[in-house]
């Protein structure tokens, strides 16, 4: 197995990197086929509920600028 893998490794590296890059996709996305349902499940309320709040004016919208903002500023700390 560790001598195929090594063969797999030598010729991925190869490739272009065009190749590279969607055999990276590829191989992530088969990673990722197995979802957990509860988890999936908790992100899809946990999203809902953000959603409920922004519309519902309950909370603002921070833009992305000034949360980079802010996350800059406390590492300068």
């Amino acid at each position: 197995m560790i001598t195929d893998f090594n063969k797999i490794e030598n010729s991925a590296l190869k490739l272009d990197e065009n190749h590279r890059a969607e055999l990276a996709k590829r191989l992530i996305a088969s990673l990722d086929q197995q979802v957990d349902q509860d988890i999936e499940q908790a992100w899809i309320q946990e999203v809902n509920r953000r959603k409920k709040e922004l519309n519902s004016g309950e909370v603002d919208p921070i833009s992305a600028e000034e949360v980079l903002s802010n996350a800059r500023k406390l590492l300068q700390k």
